[in-house]
């Protein structure tokens, strides 16, 4: 055994270590590292002891730090326990806040619980002191063990009076540093990890893992904020966190930012997977009040599943894929990411940059599609169709590029621009006195949720000299159906008030049509060319039609038969009341410089006669009851 120092010489190597120990927390070395290097130069002064290090967690448990000289099953047999008058030398030292000496380990009462056989090394005595933080609390113990049956030397206290501060530092600086991680990795408006603690967390996951992605938006926040404001949507997003935690208590959760939440889940299974969601479903998709009001909280999920060659930022794309889809396709819903939502996104990526690379170079023209009385096949109104012009010439339908509809931006812009243009083309054929009565728009939800409409097409048409009477807005039922608190309604009422006329396409098509008719009414309806197609004898198709246009004829709407394409349709429409359609059986969409002509030889002149012809063969198809006789007229 080696001779230990004397106390001048203890003092100087204690100074040592010290500076030693300083330094590694001043250059920030992790605290076992620092701990464990303390206990070994405390065992290098003083040959003839072990030294151990404990902390105290909050609830007052013990946990083992350092003890590099004594076996690891030793100091866990300490881990977890809760501080007391009798838990050894450390559990006693840390509940009565001042130092304990057990001189007889095995004969001492605090010691009852830890048999003597259990000692290692032969140990018979202990020392220890509790290491206090500067405000107060108890961080831990520190503890010298001995072989023999004694007590500490004056020089053995000293050492130990000269760790305390250095042990306290180490642990402060760590719940410092663990603090200051807590809350650069946590959502401070939730409580949930945030997104730079979840791109550390998906860094960390093997590529050919087990696991799955669920993205999940906040539906409609803006429209919480702007409706009730700011503090109402921060407890929407705080709530829906709240939610989303006790749904995925299981699993990890966390708050990307704004509307943004991501879920890891620990299976690629689809069965799981889809009790993942809608477990969130069932939780998130309720009511909620927020700051006052009444707001119903909905979320729509995206997910996909970790797959052997598939990268994990490529996870997360996919994941990413099938959140817009499902926004698209499922609000409020969940889809799971495969090769054909893929495929479908990629063909909406290159509609989009298609559409934004004409928009850009003004490569987008409005064609026209003629709008015939039934009756008489004179052309009463034209629908505005938008085309694009490739770079070599060629006339691209908007059937190849209309899911670029789906981004708000293109959409928006796109449904500018043809309003400039049909306001120009109208203003150009009135100018030259062509007979004109109506152009149909169409519009998108990206449009209806516009701020500048109708401001902007009012603005257009006035600048052409042409009466905003001349536009008929176009809206399909899917959007007209799709706005969740009235939002969309309330706007098509607002178009209808500042004097424009809508129109409700592809009829038929959606669900609880006639409900909404019945709270937002409209001018035309345009019945889809879906049910068009279905005229034939003994085709259910006919029932639907010929029962849209009763209940169109009792609302006082006019009804527009699109997609007519025979004879035989026109006819059979013709005798069911329908006045009015389009389709190739007519005309088909023509370029704006062919209308003038189509105008001058086939549009209808004489307004006011043809509305008296129009309701005298009414008078003819019908029967007038005179003093309770029928009269044919």
């Amino acid at each position: 055994m080696m001779p230990t120092p004397k106390h001048s010489e203890g003092r100087h190597m204690l100074i040592g270590l010290q500076n030693l120990i300083l330094k590694m927390i001043a250059q920030g070395d992790s605290l076992d590292e620092t701990l464990i290097r303390l206990c070994l130069e405390v065992e290098r002064l003083l040959p003839s002891a072990y030294a151990s290090i404990l902390t105290v967690d909050e609830s007052d448990c013990l946990h083992p730090a350092a003890a590099p000289s004594l076996p690891a099953t030793f100091a866990g047999a300490f881990d977890g326990l809760k501080i007391g008058p009798a838990v050894g030398a450390c559990g006693s030292a840390a509940f009565l806040q001042k130092a304990v000496a057990v001189l007889d380990i095995e004969h001492d009462p605090r010691w009852v619980s830890f048999p003597s056989s259990d000692l290692p090394m032969g140990l018979r005595a202990c020392f220890s002191t509790p290491i206090s933080g500067s405000k107060g609390r108890v961080l831990g113990t520190f503890a010298l063990y001995f072989p023999e049956c004694r007590g500490p030397t004056p020089l053995e206290q000293s050492i130990v009076e000269g760790c305390i501060p250095l042990a306290m530092i180490a642990l402060e600086r760590n719940d410092r540093v663990l603090e200051h991680q807590r809350l650069a990795f946590t959502d401070v408006l939730t409580g949930l990890p945030n997104r730079a603690k979840f791109n550390e967390v998906l860094s960390t996951l093997h590529e050919d893992g087990v696991w799955s992605l669920v993205l999940m938006d906040l539906d409609d926040l803006k429209t919480v904020n702007d409706t009730f404001g700011h503090t109402a949507g921060d407890e929407a997003i705080f709530t829906t966190a709240s939610r989303l935690a006790a749904a995925t208590a299981s699993h990890q959760a966390f708050r990307l930012g704004g509307d943004e939440y991501a879920v890891l889940v620990d299976t690629t299974d689809p069965l799981t997977l889809e009790l993942v969601a809608n477990d969130i479903l069932s939780q998130v998709n309720q009511p909620a009040t927020c700051d006052g009001h009444l707001v119903f909280l909905t979320v729509t999920i995206g997910m996909a599943q970790c797959a052997r060659g598939v990268s994990t930022s490529q996870v997360r794309r996919n994941a990413d894929i099938a959140l817009y889809h499902a926004k698209d396709t499922r609000r409020g819903g969940h889809v799971i990411f495969d090769a054909t939502i893929g495929s479908a996104m990629s063909r909406r990526s290159k509609a989009i940059e298609l559409v934004a690379a004409a928009l850009k170079d003004n490569r987008i023209e409005a064609w026209y599609q003629p709008i015939v009385r039934l009756d008489t096949e004179e052309i009463v109104g034209v629908e505005a169709l938008a085309r694009l012009r490739s770079p070599d010439g060629t006339i691209i339908p908007a059937a190849q590029f209309h899911e670029a509809t789906t981004d708000f931006r293109v959409a928006s812009a796109l449904t500018r621009q043809m309003i400039r243009q049909v306001a120009a083309d109208v203003g150009q054929w009135l100018r030259q006195g062509i007979p004109f009565q109506h152009v149909g728009i169409n519009l998108s939800a990206a449009d209806l949720a516009c701020s500048d409409l109708p401001g902007n097409l009012l603005e257009a048409f006035e600048s052409e000299g042409v009466s905003p009477s001349h536009a008929i807005l176009e809206v399909t039922e899917s959007v007209y159906l799709g706005g969740r608190d009235q939002k969309v309604q309330k706007k098509i009422a607002s178009l209808r008030d500042a004097g424009l006329k809508i129109a409700l396409d592809d009829f038929g098509t959606g669900f609880a049509s006639l409900t909404h008719l019945l709270t937002v009414p409209v001018d035309v309806i345009k019945i889809d060319k879906s049910f068009v197609d279905r005229l034939g004898p003994g085709d259910v198709g006919r029932l639907v039609v010929e029962g849209l246009l009763h209940i169109a004829q009792g609302l006082g709407v006019k009804v527009v038969a699109e997609g007519i394409e025979t004879k035989e349709q026109a006819e059979f429409l013709l005798t069911q009341g329908c006045r009015l359609g389009q389709g190739y059986h007519f005309f088909k969409a023509v370029s704006p410089e062919a209308i003038p002509q189509l105008l001058m030889s086939r549009g209808q002149k004489d307004l006011k006669m043809d509305d008296l012809r129009a309701a005298l063969q009414s008078l003819r198809d019908s029967e007038v009851n005179v003093e309770g006789k029928k009269l044919s007229v």
